[in-house]
């Protein structure tokens, strides 16, 4: 119960301070060494927003891969929080691998292109992209210690679900937050696993990320600045 309450009282804070724009700029590194960064835009107008996420290789990396991989979220702010219309990923060197998709949720389909091919996919109520549900967490109402989202790469939608793990202060290069911990709950050793830090006082932004593939390769985005009006 104490803990549904304060997810409860957390969600209802984070709903109201939800800002219109937010420009976040995060170190990624792989097993502690740097190999790039991450600049973020959230921009909401009206009922619309938008959402950029460039990914710069830097460092060692840089000698052999230096591109950017650009993701591009676009759609309506509703009572549930995001719903996205349009999702696009791809690197700035080439269009291999690209993918993007639309989503018509008055028939209940995402479009999706990738590799040249078309495909239609059952699209669930709620569905977020791959960038839009880090920023679904501002709008969090449900008082559950279990968070669970689908959520498309743009070729297909899986359900995620994120478990509350605890409350903990961090250190990030932008400064200390106090932190609500959240790692996805999987079922498989071939599902990837993540985790999140969100800052209480800051609208549940995320200022710290961790990603495991199932290759055994740890990712790590920590927040370096945070700016919002």
């Amino acid at each position: 119960m104490r803990i549904a309450a304060f997810l409860l009282c957390f969600a209802c804070t984070a709903l109201h301070a939800a800002p219109s724009e937010i420009s976040a700029e995060y170190k990624l590194t792989a097993e502690g060494i740097p190999i790039g960064s991450v600049n973020e835009s959230y921009v909401r107008t009206g009922d619309s927003y938008s959402i950029e996420s460039v990914t710069r290789s830097a460092g060692m990396l840089k000698v052999f891969f230096d591109d950017r991989i650009i993701l591009t979220s676009t759609g309506r702010v509703v009572a549930a929080g995001l719903q996205p219309l349009a999702f696009a990923q791809h690197r700035a060197s080439t269009d291999k691998g690209a993918v993007k998709a639309t989503f018509d949720w008055e028939h209940g389909v995402m479009h999706s292109e990738a590799n040249g091919n078309t495909n239609d996919v059952p699209l669930p109520r709620d569905t977020q992209d791959r960038i839009s549900v880090m920023y679904q967490f501002m709008n969090l109402t449900q008082a559950s210690a279990l968070v669970t989202l689908p959520m498309s790469n743009g070729r297909k939608v899986e359900l995620y679900t994120y478990r509350l793990v605890d409350q903990v202060r961090i250190d990030t290069p932008a400064g200390a937050f106090d932190t609500v911990h959240y790692e996805r709950v999987t079922a498989s050793p071939k599902e990837s696993k993540a985790e999140l830090w969100l800052a209480k006082d800051r609208f549940n932004f995320p200022v710290r990320i961790v990603f495991d593939d199932t290759k055994g390769l740890r990712l790590e985005q920590s927040l370096v600045a945070l700016r919002s009006r």
